[in-house]
């Protein structure tokens, strides 16, 4: 089974014209094409703090729809975190997952069902001082560990960590993937990797990318990241064909 999980931080939607363009961003997902999508910086700050993608345009123009998680009404995330699915995979569960904070941020987990197969996936914004990073992974980790079974995992989102290596990802131990697909921050000059995914070892990895279009290069400061996954076939499982059956 192969997915493409891609992470987006759309920056409430403002472009570098300084224009908030949904539809714009609504059109650079559906160039990635990806199955499970994790944007942030999807409300705005002000008021309601209305999500800058209406749910509406979501569903009328793309084939996903949001991970319910609204923790207020004019949101389809929470703390600017949201979750997009394709509509054929199933929505198991789904929960806000709170963080040690000095600023608003947080993250969101969904557990999912593929073909009859069930992954967990985390779509997060870490902190952007660095003083509470290490912390928000340690906290999301013991999320995943608590759920009451073991699943393929994919973490993935705007992690603000400027090193390459070591830094907050010293956190993901051996049985993490810690994925790079390349400086996806800031959009006129991608210098720095900001934008992660990070997989269980139950994945293999096909391929990794920063998507760069005419779109995506002026829809927001981030340049969206995307990776292809398979997961394997159960091990142990034989499957037979007509003439063996």
């Amino acid at each position: 089974m192969q997915l493409r999980f891609a992470s987006y931080n759309i920056h409430k939607a403002i472009g570098l014209d300084r224009r908030r363009d949904p539809e714009r961003i609504l059109s650079v997902l559906r160039e990635i094409d990806a199955d499970v999508v994790a944007l942030q910086e999807v409300d705005r700050r002000l008021g309601r703090r209305a999500t800058a993608l209406p749910l509406g345009m979501i569903l009328e123009h793309t084939q996903y729809r949001p991970v319910p998680l609204a923790m207020k009404p004019d949101s389809i995330g929470w703390h600017g975190n949201a979750l997009l699915v394709k509509r054929e995979i199933e929505i198991v569960d789904a929960a806000p997952v709170p963080l040690p904070v000095l600023e608003p941020r947080g993250a969101i987990r969904a557990s999912l069902s593929v073909n009859g197969r069930n992954i967990c996936v985390v779509g997060m914004h870490l902190d952007l001082s660095g003083l509470r990073r290490r912390q928000q992974i340690q906290t999301i980790l013991s999320h995943i560990g608590g759920l009451d079974r073991e699943c393929p995992s994919v973490l993935l989102g705007d992690f603000n960590e400027w090193a390459r290596v070591g830094g907050c990802f010293g956190e993901f131990g051996s049985k993490w993937q810690v994925l790079s697909p390349g400086p996806s921050f800031h959009t006129r000059r991608p210098v720095a990797r900001l934008d992660r995914v990070i997989a269980s070892r139950d994945w293999q990895v096909e391929a990794t990318g920063v998507h760069h279009s005419a779109l995506s290069a002026r829809g927001s400061d981030h340049l969206p990241v995307w990776a292809n996954l398979v997961l394997p076939m159960n091990r142990g499982i034989v499957y037979l064909t007509k003439q063996e059956e």
